[in-house]
């Protein structure tokens, strides 16, 4: 069986480096483009499906919506779940990457970025970016579940159990599934789906906007993945989003 997972295009937060986080930010232009590009990609390729899994954040639901339209499939059903949203950076949110690492250190920005287990600085409870106090998670019964920051560890706890409840049942059953999702809550499921251990994990970076395909067999074992771009290309939109965390000569 096969999955397909698609970053969200580039934001207007990525485009200026900044700690998105859970803050609602919009595409730029030319994540729209990434976007419309990769439904573009799956039809030519020949992919269909039956069901889409997408965040509670514009930036991925947007993009789940170019890809349907390049697809010529708007018409498909889509669950929305804050559980696959991107990881929330706490109080870094909004701040800029390199300039943050000017401030604290480059090796500090990577540890809170990439390292496993560690949550950068935690929003106070009044702070109006806590999602307990924002409209679109009204309807979680539990507000404590929400987070004021959280770690990759954090970010697997919420998105696996819910890949594992609600969208493998439903690949088991043969339904041809895409999930557009974030950086970190797609850096989830791959470490999931490829058993990496909390250091291997920590390096991988997730393009913006390029298909990736995985094939597992009858007993959901990860057999293999490939991105639906070329070599070359593929390996410059990594390198970008592996130094988006450095400082600036």
């Amino acid at each position: 069986m096969k999955l397909v997972i698609i970053r969200h295009g580039e934001s207007e937060w990525n485009k200026l480096n900044l700690f998105t986080g859970w803050t609602d930010v919009d595409l730029s232009e030319k994540g729209k483009e990434e976007a419309k590009q990769a439904g573009l990609i799956l039809k030519e390729k020949g992919y269909d499906f039956d069901l889409c899994y997408t965040s509670v954040l514009k930036r991925a639901i947007n993009t789940l919506n170019y890809t349907l339209e390049g697809l010529d499939r708007e018409w498909l059903p889509v669950i929305k779940s804050w559980k696959l949203n991107e990881r929330h950076y706490g109080a870094l949110q909004g701040l800029n990457k390199a300039e943050t690492a000017a401030k604290y250190g480059e090796e500090q920005v990577k540890i809170w970025r990439r390292s496993f287990g560690v949550q950068p600085p935690l929003l106070d409870v009044n702070d109006p970016r806590c999602p307990s106090l924002q409209i679109p998670y009204r309807d979680v019964v539990d507000k404590s579940v929400l987070p004021r920051a959280e770690s990759l560890k954090d970010t697997i706890a919420r998105a696996v159990p819910y890949f594992e409840s609600e969208i493998l049942p439903q690949m088991k059953q043969g339904k041809r599934v895409l999930i557009v999702a974030h950086g970190n809550s797609i850096r989830a499921l791959v470490k999931y789906f490829e058993k990496l251990d909390e250091k291997a994990i920590i390096d991988v970076n997730i393009p913006t906007g390029i298909p990736l395909v995985y094939e597992f067999d009858d007993k959901f074992h990860f057999t293999k993945k490939y991105y639906l771009l070329d070599e070359a290309d593929l390996q410059a939109k990594m390198a970008s989003v592996a130094n988006q965390g450095k400082v600036k000569k």
